[in-house]
Formats: structure tokens, sequence, C-alpha cells
């Protein structure tokens, strides 16, 4: 990996010119540098490279690390994650903690000083950057922001260097900015890590005295760490929303995040917003199994299996499903804030399931429910629409032929592939199978995250075009537009040519820098004029304080090609 020769070559290349200076130096580099350990461990295991090179480094060391399991799930198995660390030790702390984050999800890479890159086994797994004066090459910072740009994870060590002692203990030195602009730039959640850690007396004195000279000595502080355990605490997850909506320079929250991550030592409050962590994902293998013992229900054009599911005990559908919900809804701003967004009504609820065999992937799910039967079971309060809406009496006959749907959710790496439009096939396939339903009804999400003004916008609009008697099933907790904002809302728009009025939307959502929420486009599109109702809008306070429109779809009136799309049914 490295030797005195060439350490001397590089940084004392006229001390060769003494040989009578250069015989003992060199010796007492080579029992500083522990050049024969090295050289030894090198001939031993030259075909070891990125995390096998790792775990070999930790266990010649006799080094392991612990953390709790509660905190362990703070560490996003999937999706795009800054994990940012204080660094104690300045050796092995570091291939502890990535050995620590690549237990959890293999993508994990650190964001090193260039010198490291001489390292060659290590290399896979590095991000290089000079953090040493200089600038660092662009397409190094491409290659950091491609990455998480991948959905994948990132370690950085903000202080670039070795902890020091300070009269508040050993704490590391100033921090750099640059974790923060990356997780900006990718919109990532931050994960603090507090390793607890400390090199010997011996260094920090040295390190008083003479900083450079105590860098030599790093080398053997990693000996006297043997067979030692290097405790963790893993906070919370720091969502972007979080800290780039905070009105300070980077300079301050640079700061913050330095003293919240020091607050994990002795349990203090988050200087930050965080969520609660979500769940690891389920053994693919076991998955699968479970997959192929539910209700095939088809096939799509390219090949994604299309599933009917009925929750069970031990059930690791519905354990993946939860996970999947929470990570597709926290990316839009909602979510339970839940380890998983699983709920009562689950257990006795159908699962549409769309099912991704290469990658062993749940894709999708749509959530169904018989309202009949539900009805004759548990009545009124064993439809997850009645919690959110009231369903009157006037209701009656649309919950007879009615089939509830909701919690609809793409998980995020198929964004944009047709996902959703796909599970729209699998309800068809569901209703060629099951024709005896008359109406599709349930509750569909508009985001928090959308601007007030933006609410108010697609509210106004979907009651103008699609709206209809709100006291059939009025919400629980009705979102209302006062009159001056009804006055300002109905200038904006003609009333009476919907084409027209949808393009307005449209500009003036642009103009908010949002769109038209997928669902309510494709609900308005599905049937001729009166097939689509919006009944009445309200805020889900269990769900982010997002605006669910309760929507009633008559299935005899769906267009034509529609009806041909996704019933398979031809004139």
């Amino acid at each position: 990996m490295f030797r005195v020769d060439d350490v001397v070559a590089q940084n004392l290349p006229t001390l060769n010119d003494k040989p009578w200076l250069a015989k003992p130096v060199k010796a007492a580099l080579r029992g500083l540098l522990h050049e024969k350990e090295f050289l030894d461990f090198e001939q031993r295991y030259p075909h070891l490279t990125g995390l096998d090179f790792v775990e070999q480094v930790l266990n010649m060391f006799n080094i392991s690390y612990s953390v709790r399991d509660s905190e362990r799930e703070n560490i996003p198995s999937t999706g795009r994650v800054v994990i940012i660390a204080n660094h104690p030790i300045g050796s092995l702390d570091g291939l502890a903690l990535i050995k620590m984050v690549a237990d959890i999800r293999r993508d994990v890479k650190v964001i090193v000083n260039s010198l490291l890159m001489n390292i060659k086994p290590l290399s896979p797994m590095l991000l290089p950057v000079n953090n040493m004066g200089g600038k660092t090459p662009k397409e190094n910072l491409q290659a950091i922001h491609e990455h998480l740009a991948q959905d994948s994870a990132i370690i950085v060590f903000p202080a670039g260097e070795v902890s020091r002692i300070r009269p508040a203990g050993v704490r590391d030195t100033r921090w750099h900015a640059g974790f923060l602009k990356f997780a900006q730039a990718a919109k990532a959640p931050i994960v603090p890590v507090y390793i607890k850690a400390k090199n010997s007396a011996a260094f920090y004195g040295v390190s008083m005295m003479y900083k450079p000279a105590s860098t030599l000595l790093l080398v053997n502080e990693m000996f006297k760490q043997q067979q030692k355990d290097i405790p963790m605490r893993i906070g919370k997850q720091i969502p972007f929303d979080s800290y780039h909506g905070m009105p300070l320079d980077i300079k301050t929250k640079t700061k913050l995040f330095k003293k919240h991550l020091y607050r994990l030592k002795n349990n203090k409050a988050d200087i930050f917003q965080t969520q609660s962590a979500i769940a690891p994902i389920e053994d693919r293998k076991v998955l699968k199994k479970a997959i192929k013992q539910c209700e095939y229900l088809g096939t799509t054009q390219d090949g994604k299996g299309i599933y009917l599911h009925r929750a069970v005990e031990n059930d690791p559908i519905m354990r993946e499903v939860g996970v999947l919900r929470e990570i597709a809804f926290r990316m839009v701003g909602e979510g339970s804030n839940l380890r998983r967004d699983i709920d009562k009504y689950d257990s006795h609820y159908f699962h549409l399931i769309l099912w991704d065999n290469e990658e062993l992937e749940i894709v999708g799910a749509y959530r169904l429910a018989d309202t009949q039967a539900v009805l004759d079971q548990q009545g009124l309060s064993g439809l997850y629409t009645h919690s959110l809406f009231e369903l009157t009496e006037q209701m009656s006959p649309y919950l007879t032929q009615g089939l509830e749907l909701g919690r609809s959710f793409v998980q995020p790496k198929y964004w944009g592939k047709r996902s959703l439009d796909y599970l729209w096939y699998g309800i068809g396939a569901f209703l060629q199978k099951y024709p005896h339903y008359r109406y599709l009804f349930g509750p569909v999400t508009m985001s928090n995250a959308l601007p007030q003004s933006a609410k108010e916008l697609l509210v106004y609009f979907y009651q103008l075009y699609f709206g209809a008697d709100r006291e059939i099933a009025p919400s629980r907790s009705p979102f209302t537009l006062n009159q001056p904002a009804m006055e300002q809302l109905k200038s904006q728009f003609v009333g009476d040519d919907y084409k027209a009025d949808f393009a307005k939307l449209k500009h003036l959502l642009a103009n908010m820098g949002t769109s038209v929420p997928t669902l309510y486009k494709q609900y308005s599109e599905l049937t001729e004029a009166g097939g689509v109702k919006f009944i009445d809008f309200g805020v889900d306070k269990d769900f982010n304080d997002c605006i669910d429109g309760l929507v009633l779809l008559d299935i005899t009136q769906l267009k034509r090609k529609k009806r041909e799309r996704y019933l398979g049914e031809n004139e």
C-alpha cells in the first residue's frame, strides 16, 4: 500500500543526498509507519478491493463497531442520502463507518482527500476532492453529483481531517460546507453519525505542539486501536425541506449541523427538524415466494406481473408495501412519518400489486375494498374513506356497487416509466374478472408541499367542473375557500369552457413551479362528461396535512378508448 522509500522520495526528496541521515530517518519511519505489517498485508491479500478490503483491514486490527438496532434504521436502505460524521481517529473510524453503512446498502461511497486515492484497493469506494488547497477537478465534483442522482449514498467527514483536542474535549476542527452543497443540489436528506472514539494522549500532545508532526503518528495510532469496539450514534434523517428552508447562510447552517451531530452524544434535542426512520426492505427471495402465492390477474405490455393480494399473518408483502408507500409519499411531501405506512384497514382490503420479476421489486400498488362486503362485516367503520368523509345514506346506492380505491403509489425508481398507467391496467384486469362493480370512489391526495394558492386553484377548478352535492359525503375536516379567495379565483376562469380553463389552470400552476397532480388529471380524463365527481375536499391531519378530494367515478361512463385500453372491450 505504501513504502517508506516512496514517502521519503515524495515528501523529503533531498534526504537521500545525505546517506548518513537518510538511513536512521528511514529506519525510524519504517517503525513509526509499520511498513512491515502493511507489506505483509499487501502480499497476503493482493486480490482484495472495495468492501472486501475494508473488512479485512478491520479484521486485521480486530476492530468492531456497535450501533443501537433502533438507530440502524435511520440509514435509509434505498434512495439518495448524505451521511455526515465526525472523525475522531482519522483512519479506522472511517473504515468502520463504511462497513456499517455497507451492511445496510452496498451503493455507498466516501468523499475523501484525493491523496487517499493512492490506496488502490480502496479507490472503487472513494470520491476524491482536494481539501488541502486548490480546486477540485470538475469531473470529480460531477462524479459526486451523479452518484447522488443515481439514488445512492455518500459518506462525508466535513472536517476533512482527524479530530483534535479542544476545551470541550476531542472534537473536529472547522467543518467545510461541501457536504451541504452536495445535499442541497440533490435535495437529499442528511443523516448525522456521531463516532465515539479517540487517539492517545501522546497524539494530542504532539498535535498541540506541532500539528503536522501529529499526522505522522496517525498510522501508529491505528495499531493502538487494536481489539477495540467503536460505538456509533446514528441520528434521525434531516429532510431536505428542514435545512433548505431555513433563512440562514450556508456557513451558519454548517455550524448548526456540526452542533446537531455532537448533541447525539448526550441524547440532547435535535436542532433541525427530523423524520423517523423507514423500516428496511424485505428479503427478495422471501418476497418473490409470497408474490407467487397471490392471485394472478395478468401481465402488462412490458412484462410486469399484476397480482391481487390479501393480507396474512407475518406478511412480507404488506411490510414491503408499507415501506415503499412511506418512501414514495415522503418524496412528495406526504407520508405518515412512521416506519411503515400500514393502517388498520390494510388487513381486510385487497391489494393490487404490480411486480417486476426481473428486479424482484414491487413497482407500485393500489388498495381496493369491496364496499358491500366490508359493510356487511364491519359496517361503515370498516371503510377508510368514512374516516375522512361522512358517508351518508345518500351515498348508499354507490356503496352497494362500489369499489373503494386508495393509497396508490409507485416507488420512486419507477417514476416516469408508465407505472401508474400500468396500475390502471391492473384495476382493469380486476374489473374484468369481477365485473359486478359500477362505481369507483376514494380519497385522492393533493400534496401539502403545494403552495397554498396552488391548492386553492385546484380545489376551485375541480369543484367548478366536477363538483357534486357535498352533503352526500362531507369532509370531517373540510378545506374551505373564503369569499375573497372565491372572488379572486372566479376571475381566473371562464367557467363554461373546460378545455380553455384547464389550459389556464396548467399555466397558472406552472408559474408557481408546480403542475396538476397526476391522479386528478387521470380521473378527470377517464369518463364522458358527468362520469366523474369530486364530492368534497378535506385536510388529512394524519397524513402530513395533505388535502384529500373524494372522487366518485361511474364505470359505465368510461370513454370508449379508455374502456378499450383498460378493460379490453371493443365496440
